[in-house]
């Protein structure tokens, strides 16, 4: 079992779900976010101040899987985000330990379906 979370373009999102339900991926939590990684950020003038804006808004998307998911899971993540520009995102693959399904107490593998 490992627990994907990929960083990605809040715009992005609605590639990501459809290349993710291609993939027969049905199950993720989405949070929004704020962070900066190689872009650093930038800068705006409003009513003749300048304001640096280095938190940009990102979508973070957690998904758990079963072993043999692991790569279309990340394969379709890539294809929905990528843009070929900085600040696409970051995927990080992490092994969960344990999963439990609390409606029916199930746990492992048939836990995450």
């Amino acid at each position: 079992m490992k627990l994907i979370i990929a960083m990605i373009q809040p715009h992005k999102l609605p590639d990501v779900k459809k290349a993710l339900y291609e993939a027969e991926v049905y199950k993720m939590t989405v949070t929004n976010a704020l962070g900066c990684g190689q872009q650093k950020g930038y800068t705006e003038t409003y009513r003749g101040v300048i304001h640096e804006v280095n938190l940009l808004k990102k979508i973070r998307l957690e998904i758990a899987v079963n072993e043999d998911f692991v790569q279309s899971t990340i394969a379709a993540i890539i294809k929905g985000a990528k843009t070929g520009n900085i600040g696409d995102g970051k995927i990080f693959v992490i092994d969960l330990g344990q999963c439990i399904r609390i409606r029916t107490g199930e746990t492992g593998n048939t836990a995450i379906g």
